[in-house]
């Protein structure tokens, strides 16, 4: 492998294992991601693992962290038990909660509960944590499934909703604004600063969700009040 450091700031380098988003890069960065921990010990201030990169923040300098980095990479290999845990996540597919179920049906050439299927059908990787704490970027959808962002986000998405972009789809944690095609809606806590971590997924875990009635989405502490189809 041929990584190579860029800078970012006096006290931040970022390590680039990969220029290009796939499945197979996760145990690669979830191995550097534990070795540069290690390497960094007390003089580590953050460390940011994304799709491709490794940021390093670091009280040390540029020259020994530079040193560090490569000590910790040299003859690096996938950690076949680092894997990240797998979790079980239960959405209600449903227009009222996601409507862009049936402009994903009409773009795919599919049916509502085609949609659900094959969005349910797959096992996630989470790639990366950002946007808001909790977000959870994980991948890949299917490619009949992917669609761009709206044209124009919605102010207001509600905790717990579900979506896609691209070939990318995610649960967001809390109220906010946003751009993804909804299409249900989960009862999860996703971040939570009573849990260890804060956030319920990290990179590296792995997501099924499953298509849930929305009897057993209230009873799991579900909202069901009908998203404004508006953006």
């Amino acid at each position: 492998m041929k990584w190579r450091v860029e800078v970012v700031a006096v006290d931040c380098l970022m390590v680039r294992l990969f220029d290009a988003i796939d499945e197979s890069n996760m145990p690669w960065m979830l191995a550097a991601t534990q070795r540069l921990r290690a390497a960094f010990a007390a003089q580590l201030i953050d460390l940011v693992p994304s799709y491709t990169t490794v940021m390093v923040h670091f009280d040390l300098s540029p020259t020994q962290a530079r040193e560090r980095i490569a000590q910790a990479l040299e003859g690096l290999r996938p950690d076949e038990g680092g894997a990240g845990q797998r979790h079980d996540i239960p959405v209600w597919y449903d227009p009222s909660v996601g409507p862009e179920l049936a402009l994903l049906a009409q773009r795919s050439g599919d049916s509502v509960a085609g949609v659900i299927r094959r969005h349910s059908a797959r096992e996630y990787q989470v790639f990366a944590l950002g946007f808001a704490p909790g977000f959870a970027f994980m991948g890949l959808v299917e490619e009949a499934l992917a669609a761009p962002r709206l044209a124009t986000p919605r102010k207001r998405v509600a905790a717990g909703s579900v979506g896609i972009a691209e070939r990318q789809t995610a649960a967001y944690p809390a109220v906010s604004p946003g751009g993804w095609n909804l299409i249900g809606r989960t009862p999860s806590r996703l971040f939570d600063r009573q849990r260890e971590g804060y956030s319920l997924l990290q990179p590296g875990d792995r997501v099924r969700f499953v298509a849930v009635e929305r009897a057993e989405f209230l009873a799991l502490g579900g909202d069901d009040t009908p998203l404004q189809v508006s953006p």
